[in-house]
């Protein structure tokens, strides 16, 4: 392998991992986001500039003579040649190199009228009379700056081709090594120039290629015969799983945005062997089976063997002393090694990729052959299988001792990897860590990956041998950070016993930025121990405990919301004493979604219509342009397509839902859905209390009053987490009204009760489009963005929703008058979340009587849910919101009999949706917290 990446500007050229094509940042730093948690996917965004600025090349030099120590120069002549531009090349003469320069020309689209060459003694002086692809001189100055930067990085990056490449012992880093000269100058010659033209061109990507591409596969890969295959064997593979909730979309969602708007960046994540757990109903009841997403491999990713790291854990530290100088040893009682594994992420309408790179663990060689050497093979099987514990399972129940430790162990494994990669990638091309900040930004997501801290600090300290006040500054210019946390309950915090047990090392480290950044603080505002207590990283209690939301927020130079109402609430409740002391370093980016996904992927239809009524595809990557459907939102003509459009959608959920749950549901009734995890904040019990009522009141209607009923399917969907039992009690009542309703015959198609299983990515692209009404109705003061409202929207579904998280901005954008609005706003609610509200309806009382009566059977099941909602105990508002809640629904039946009206409001919908793109809230974060810019592929 090379020594480093090359850029893809000399593309003949041997490259070291990675194999996916980036392109080169010439001048903006790199961006490196660690995403949520272990748990939730753990996908961390790092921008990595594949080359750096050379010493050489950064000067832009139109000297004829060769610089002082006889390196190469690239010159432009342009003003008194007619027709064409002449690159004057100065080089040592090498084998392979003029293939390589003609053969950049040719990659950037440009054409060779005409050369000639002079040579002087080891160097050659060759001149390139080049047009553009039309025939015409090269005048934007920009794009020859930019050419003769490309030519000077494939002029150094040409070695000897007799050179071998190979792996280095040390892990993580390639270097060259030379090979026997027993090869003649000729055999080399013949072999370079034959390398080059069988890496002269890419693959095609035309949909005739690409279907050639997968038969080739199908026949000589897996060896079936090309007429008779299935979908796995043309690479259709199933979710990934890895990680839970909106927040693992989101990542997602960005790293679409992060490849399609050019930035230039690199993912990281854990390889978990098992997904988030498949979930089975079977009686009602949620039962959790594995997930097994790796079985049958994984046709994308890349394995790197040959990039691995190693990661230690436990062990002591020690204080020893070189030339009167202190410093710590951590001497580790257990190592595992964590090995890469590519996956590429192309962006859509641009020859970038980016890659993701996720880490799986491998117990440590060192230790496997101490257990071989004893004759001890049953040990060396039994440490292979702890090590690969690590990266098992997505979500390991931490209510045990061990489950928190596994926890800790992922978090830091990811860490630790990541880190160690980047900071291999910053030696590779840079010797001066003070230009550190400059070239690598963090960007923690929760604070699950915020142990990235206090790992680069260690390595600043104990391995770069920096001092304390240097590193520090370093790590406190590239951090920043994001919670989407909405309660103190919610923080992270790690008992001090687990974290010495097992990275003793990490908690010095912890100690000693605590103890600086509270004596800085007592100079700052005093003697007030109460806010002091507050402040500190180090929670004093009955466990005394690292709070490591304060941790992120001390050490990081922004601190991001993910909505405007949520950042209200981090200025005035959660992190309200640090924004006293620092409001410069608050700000807030609301969270997005990527349209190309969401409308694109899954709605093909609408994305047609679209395109159609806007006369062109530009929306799909500026988003803003959905706009223009505002002035067509009362055509009839777009509103009887865009009616067809949702009904083709309806007529393929309609058939999943009977193909999954046996129920048949009819195409004229509104489908109402509410799909996300199950939580009580996310109030799912009270869309349930509310399909009571509704059956309720058709039971007791007369026949002719229930004609006037709007038919409605009521869909639910989402996971409960393994030991949540409330969320678990609510999936059970979910289909103990199912089964009365759905059977009886009094009700008919008038209602019908839906609870999709295994809900899932794949599922929501049918759900999403076939949905008429959505609710997203978490208790006011507990979302802090919500995603999930967005693909809705996008796709023109009508919602039914409290003022809360991106609520609040969707109201802004599309008008109020445009969804239905249940319960309070946070501001006319100051004690939201606080206090259990208190007074509520007799439709509530009513219909929480009949689940507590046995009416639904499981009379003794069901006790302690209805138990939850009583005055005092109701803490998330079902009560005091129900009222309010049956009034959005009674206005949704009104506007949904009124085909034009509704048809209207869907179309403002998807005009509206624009802001909540996933590429607005990275081009945010690139200018705001990262300072990067987009660095297109120049061919």
């Amino acid at each position: 392998m090379a020594a480093t990446p090359v850029s893809p500007l000399a593309p003949g050229l041997p490259c070291a991992e990675p194999y996916i094509r980036s392109t080169p940042n010439l001048s903006h730093r790199r961006s490196v986001l660690f995403n949520s948690e272990p748990k939730h996917f753990n996908h961390a965004f790092i921008s990595h500039n594949v080359i750096s600025k050379h010493p050489r090349a950064s000067t832009a030099s139109q000297d004829t003579d060769f610089a002082s120590d006889g390196s190469s120069t690239v010159a432009i002549e342009n003003d008194d040649v007619a027709g064409s531009t002449v690159f004057v090349i100065r080089a040592r003469n090498r084998i392979g190199l003029l293939g390589v320069i003609t053969r950049v020309f040719k990659v950037l689209g440009l054409t060779v009228q005409g050369a000639s060459v002079e040579f002087e003694g080891d160097f050659f002086v060759k001149s390139f009379h080049v047009t553009s692809s039309d025939g015409k001189k090269l005048e934007d100055v920009e794009d020859l700056e930019r050419i003769r930067k490309s030519l000077m990085e494939a002029i150094d990056g040409v070695g000897d081709t007799s050179a071998g490449l190979m792996q280095a012992g040390g892990r993580g880093v390639v270097v060259k090594k030379s090979v026997s000269g027993l090869e003649s100058l000729g055999e080399r010659r013949a072999k370079a120039e034959k390398m080059f033209g069988l890496m002269d061109g890419f693959l095609k990507n035309d949909p005739m290629s690409l279907q050639k591409d997968i038969l080739d596969h199908v026949e000589y890969t897996v060896a079936r015969s090309r007429f008779n295959f299935d979908d796995f064997e043309a690479f259709q593979e199933g979710d990934a799983a890895l990680g839970n909730g909106g927040l693992a979309r989101l990542s997602a969602c960005q790293m679409d945005s992060l490849a399609t708007l050019d930035y230039p960046v690199w993912g990281y994540g854990l390889r978990y062997q098992y997904g988030l757990f498949r979930q089975v109903i079977v009686d009602g009841y949620q039962h959790e089976q594995p997930d097994y997403w790796l079985n049958f491999g994984n046709p994308w990713e890349i394995e790197r063997i040959q990039v691995s790291y190693s990661v230690k854990f436990y062990g002591t530290v020690e204080e020893k002393a070189s030339n009167g100088v202190k410093y710590k040893v951590w001497t580790p009682g257990e190592t595992v090694e964590a090995v890469a594994y590519d996956n590429p992420i192309p962006g859509y309408g641009t020859r970038n990729a980016i890659n993701l790179r996720l880490w799986a663990a491998k117990p440590s060689g060192q230790y496997d052959l101490e257990s071989y050497n004893t004759g001890d093979y049953i040990n060396a099987i039994v440490n292979r299988q702890k090590a690969e514990t690590i990266s098992y399972v997505l979500y390991p129940d931490d209510r045990s001792y061990q489950g928190k430790e596994l926890r800790l162990k992922q978090q830091y494994f990811f860490v630790s990897a990541s880190v160690q990669d980047i900071i291999r990638r910053f030696k590779d091309v840079h010797d001066n860590f003070d230009e550190f900040p400059d070239k690598v930004a963090f960007q923690i997501n929760d604070t699950h990956p915020s142990l990235a801290i206090v790992e680069v600090m260690r390595m600043l300290i104990d391995e770069e041998c920096l001092d304390w006040g240097r590193a520090w500054e370093i790590v406190c210019r590239a951090f920043s950070f994001t919670t989407h946390t909405v309660n103190t309950e919610g923080l992270e915090k790690i008992p001090v016993d687990l974290l010495g047990s097992l990275l003793p090392r990490h908690l010095q480290i912890m100690y000693d930025i605590n103890h600086r950044f509270m004596e800085d603080l007592k100079r700052k505002i005093g003697q007030d121990y109460s806010r002091l207590e507050r402040m500190s990283i180090v929670e004093e209690g009955i466990v005394k405990s690292i709070r490591m939301a304060n941790l992120s927020i001390i050490c990081s130079h922004t601190v991001n919301g993910v909505s405007k109402v949520h950042f209200e609430l981090l200025k005035t409740r959660l992190f309200k004493d640090f924004h006293d002391l620092w409001p410069q370093k608050f700000q807030y980016k609301t969270n997005g979604v990527t349209q190309r996904r969401w409308i694109v992927v899954s709605n093909p239809g609408l994305c047609s219509l679209i395109s159609k009524w806007l006369g062109t595809e530009a929306w799909i990557r500026n988003v803003d342009l959905l706009a223009g459907l505002q002035e067509h939102a009362s055509n009839p003509v777009l509103q009887q397509e865009w009616t067809m459009t949702k009904t083709i959608n309806k007529m393929r959920l309609a058939d999943y839902i009977e193909t999954s749950t046996g129920v048949k549901v009819s195409l004229d009734a509104m489908f109402d859905v509410q799909v996300k995890r199950i939580h009580e904040y996310k109030r799912q019990l009270m869309n349930i209390l509310g399909i009571v009522y509704r059956y309720d009141c058709i039971k007791n209607m007369n026949k002719s009053d229930r004609k006037k009923v709007v038919p409605r399917v009521c869909i639910i969907g989402g996971k409960a987490a393994p030991g949540y039992e409330v969320a678990k009690k609510i999936i059970k009542l979910c289909h103990a009204v199912a089964e009365k309703v759905n059977g009886d015959d009094d009700v008919g198609d008038l209602l019908k009760v839906v609870f999709i299983p295994d809900y899932n990515v794949s599922v929501a692209e049918l759900v999403i489009p076939g949905s008429d009404l959505s609710q997203h109705i978490s208790t006011v003061g507990h979302e802090a963005s919500g995603t999930g409202s967005m693909k809705f929207l996008m796709n023109g579904c009508l919602l039914l929703a409290t003022a809360d998280g991106s609520t609040v901005e969707i109201i802004e954008e599309i008008g109020a008058e445009n969804m239905f609005l249940v319960g309070a706003k946070l501001h006319e609610d100051p004690q939201s979340g606080d206090k259990p509200a208190r007074g509520v309806s007799i439709q509530f009382i009513r219909v929480v009587s009949m689940v507590r009566d046995g009416y639904f059977g499981f009379k003794e099941y069901f006790n302690s849910l209805c138990d939850s909602l009583e005055d005092d105990k109701d803490f998330y508002k079902l009560g005091a919101d129900f009222s309010s809640y049956l009034e959005a629904q009674a206005m949704a039946d009104r506007v949904f009999v009124n085909k034009e009206k509704w048809t209207c409001m869907s179309i403002l919908s998807t005009a509206g949706s624009g802001k909540f793109s996933s590429d607005r809230t990275i081009e945010e974060y690139a200018k705001h917290a990262w300072g990067i810019e987009p660095c297109r592929c120049p061919f």
